[in-house]
Parts: C-alpha cells; sequence; structure tokens
C-alpha cells in the first residue's frame, strides 16, 4: 500500500495548498500524537527553519499533539540535524522539523525523527497516514508545552564535540553562508569558538528571504565572498543546515561529490570500507573512489534511500552531489556543520588547501536539466520518453551515461547526462528535455 501523503522527506508542499494548510497539519499534530501516546504519555520536540510560515505550523502541530495528551518542547529555529540530535538527548519519542529544506519560503513542510534520531520507519509513517482520516478526539490529560531555551548551545557544542579535541582551526579565515536558514545562529559560532575567523554571510533572516541568492543551492555567492575576503574557504548550508557545498580558495564551487571524496581518502589509516553515493553521484568518484580500494554503491536519490544502503552495507560514509553528506559515526542524518567540520579536520592534519585535497578526483562532465511537469513518475514511463532515451543510450554508447527521474520534492523530472564530451552530453540533454516537454505538453 503507497503512501498517501509522506514524500521522501515527509509532507511539504506549497504554504495553503493541500496538504501544507493549518487543518492538515492541525490533524497531522493530532494523528502522531495518537500513535505515540499507543505506548503511554509521550512527548515530542518541535523545531522549524526560518521562513515565515513556521509560525503558524508549530502552534497548530503544537495544539493537535497536545489534544492527544502528548508533552512538546519547542526548540525554535533549529537545523534539522540539531532536531535529531536533541530528540536523542532528550529521550523524546520523536522530533518534527517544520521545514521545506533548500525550496523557497512560500514552500514548507513536515519531517519526522524517531527516538533515536533517524527518520521514521514506514510503519510508522504508515500508522500516522492511518490516524489522520480518524475523527479528532481531545485526550483526557492533555499535553504540556515548554520551551528549550538553551536548544542552539547544546546542539553547538555536539557539533564541536566532533572535531578532534587535538585540533583546532586557529589561523583559518573562513565565510560561512547560513542562507538566511535555521543555521544562522549556529554555524558561525561553532566555526569560530574552534578557532576560525569567521565571514558570516545569510545570517539576516526576515521570513521571506531564506534560500534567496545564497547558501548551497546558490554557491556562487560563496564562492564570490571567499575571493572578495581573500578567505582560506567558503562552507554554505541550506535553509535547513542538513546540505553542505565549500568553495576553495580559489572561488571554485566543491559539490558533495567531491566532499565525499575528500572524505573518503582522508586519512589513509582511517580510509572506510566503502561509500554509497546515488544514481546522481558523478562517475568520476566512483573511478576515484576504486583508485583508493575503497567500495562504492549507488542508491535511489534521497538522503532516505542513501541512509536504508548505508545499514544495510554497515558503512558509515554516503551523500548526494546536492550535499546532504552522512557521517553515521558522528551524527544520525545528514548534518552540513559536521560535514564540514569532518573536510576541515583533514584540511589541518594534512596541511593542506581545499583545492589540493580533492584532486584526487577528476569529475566527469555532467548536464541536468529541470523539466517542470504535473506528474513526473507517470512521464518518465511514457513509451515515447522511453524510446528517446534508448536512442540516446546507443548514440552515447559507453562514453557515459543517461537518468531521467521525477523529484521526489518537487514537480519535475530532471534530465540527467553524464560523459566525456561536455559538448555532447549538453545536446544530449537538451534532444531528452524536449521529448519530455512535448509529451508533458500532449498530457495537459
Amino acid at each position: 500500500m503507497g503512501r498517501k501523503y509522506f514524500g521522501t522527506d515527509g509532507i511539504r508542499g506549497k504554504v495553503g495548498q493541500y496538504p501544507i494548510t493549518p487543518e492538515f497539519v492541525l490533524k497531522l499534530g493530532w494523528a502522531i500524537g495518537k500513535v505515540l501516546s499507543k505506548s503511554g504519555h509521550g512527548s515530542v520536540l518541535i523545531g522549524k527553519d526560518t521562513r515565515i510560515s513556521g509560525y503558524m505550523f508549530e502552534s497548530v502541530l503544537e495544539a493537535g499533539l497536545s489534544a492527544a495528551g502528548v508533552d512538546v518542547k519547542l526548540l525554535g529555529p533549529m537545523p534539522t540535524p540539531g532536531v535529531a540530535y536533541l530528540t536523542r538527548t532528550f529521550h523524546a519519542d520523536a522530533g518534527i522539523v517544520i521545514s521545506a529544506s533548500h525550496n523557497p519560503y512560500h514552500d514548507n513542510g513536515i519531517k519526522f525523527f524517531s527516538a533515536a534520531g533517524m527518520k521514521l520507519p514506514d510503519d510508522l509513517e504508515m500508522a500516522i497516514e492511518a490516524a489522520i482520516d480518524e475523527e479528532m478526539t481531545t485526550a483526557p490529560e492533555l499535553g504540556r508545552v515548554k520551551r528549550i531555551n538553551d536548544a542552539a548551545g547544546r546542539y553547538i557544542e555536539f557539533c564541536k564535540g566532533t572535531f578532534p579535541e587535538e585540533l583546532n582551526l586557529k589561523g583559518l579565515k573562513l565565510v560561512v553562508d547560513c542562507a538566511n536558514g535555521a543555521t544562522y545562529h549556529i554555524a558561525p559560532n561553532v566555526f569560530s569558538e574552534l578557532g576560525a575567523d569567521v565571514v558570516a554571510i545569510g545570517v539576516e533572516p526576515n521570513g521571506t528571504n531564506i534560500n534567496v541568492d545564497c547558501g548551497s543551492t546558490k554557491p556562487q555567492s560563496l564562492a564570490d565572498a571567499v575571493l572578495a575576503h581573500n578567505a582560506d574557504l567558503g562552507i554554505a548550508l541550506d535553509g535547513d543546515g542538513d546540505r553542505l557545498i565549500m568553495a576553495d580558495e580559489n572561488g571554485e564551487i566543491v559539490d558533495g561529490d567531491e566532499l565525499l571524496f575528500i572524505m573518503a581518502a582522508g586519512r589513509e589509516s582511517e580510509r572506510p570500507e566503502g561509500v554509497v553515493g546515488t544514481l546522481m553521484t558523478n562517475l568520476g568518484m566512483e573511478v576515484a573512489l576504486k583508485n583508493l580500494g575503497i567500495g562504492f554503491e549507488r542508491a535511489a536519490v534521497g538522503d532516505r534511500f542513501v541512509m536504508e544502503r548505508m545499514q544495510k552495507l554497515g558503512w558509515n560514509l554516503g551523500g548526494e552531489s546536492s550535499g546532504h553528506l552522512i557521517c553515521l559515526d558522528k551524527s544520525t542524518t545528514g548534518d552540513g556543520v559536521v560535514a564540514a567540520l569532518s573536510v576541515l579536520a583533514i584540511l589541518v592534519e594534512e596541511g593542506k588547501t581545499l583545492s589540493e585535497l580533492k584532486q584526487g578526483m577528476t569529475k566527469y562532465p555532467q548536464t541536468m536539466i529541470n523539466v517542470e511537469v504535473a506528474d513526473g513518475k507517470k512521464l518518465v514511463e511514457s513509451p515515447s520518453v522511453i524510446a528517446a532515451v534508448s536512442a540516446a543510450e546507443q548514440e552515447l554508447g559507453d562514453r557515459g551515461r543517461i537518468l531521467l527521474r521525477p523529484s521526489g520534492t518537487e514537480p519535475l523530472v530532471r534530465v540527467m547526462v553524464e560523459g566525456e564530451s561536455a559538448s555532447e552530453i549538453g545536446a544530449i540533454a537538451e534532444q531528452l528535455a524536449d521529448v519530455v516537454r512535448g509529451v508533458a505538453a500532449t498530457a495537459h
């Protein structure tokens, strides 16, 4: 039985459009409370990013959970990985994040963590969905609500604790771009308290400027700032702090694939058995890891699927080119600040620049075109699109690869072509994107 409301990363959409409405989210809060309260009087943490609708959804979630008899602890603005960490340390039954991650401010979403700080298992998601369709009632004993005033400080200390005690960041000048999101009061403090000279940008959230021309989705702003401030490197996070993109001292952008390679290649004595990437991971990373004797496997796109494959294989390192990087020996979910500290520890210990650390990997040219469509899954399965992909694969041969996939969070089909020749893959990607647009237009 498929999910009715949950996507690959919680429930997400445009504010005011079902299901991202106050009425639905109220019922959602009650539903998770009802599921949790089956095992006794539960407690749930709620954190959010900086988008203006977060206040509204925080209030209705609080009301729904309280009506179900569940206690609520409010964290205020808090990165997604911070909520995961605090859920564990407070021994809460679940953590809730109000965020649409890298999406613009007019979107929002709700995602959940289990008591272990991991994404909710399928059976719990299905139980919550079933409860949403029930009639809402009020528990005999209502839940209480409390605000955790030192939540940011607790998470800052956790992040610092993942950095080797014998090292520090003294002498390094870092530009830190917080995307006007949930890390604005967290990340600059972490790096400065470890000794770095921090130039903080994207730290003035106003409710509507989250991810606007800044952060990991717009890393050119970071790259420009690194050059302008003559910094050693730059760190860009997304709106909820679970993605990381960096820029080296030359103002060149270093994406998630390259950062994963740096962390895997890192210290020779501590190299991992293997790394989990996705269908979108650059072929150059796979080749570079194999040259070091490090295993590599691809999962479906989405940190949920990367995590599942990592746990199945018993590997600690995985992620996506978009910057979702998971270090399971340090955190239970993707954490941009923790991943940045992992890279910085290698940089400090080896005495190298970021541009030097990434030299062991050569990226293959890759082109991706996002095509707006109403039903991406149906479209990529249409005979016309399948035939076009097959013809393009024959044309490309063994010089590269093609991937068409519907986005799990947006109404898009992503057309990705990768290969040895930038001009060839660019032309093929455009051809396929035109086919997708044509089929989408016909479907209307």
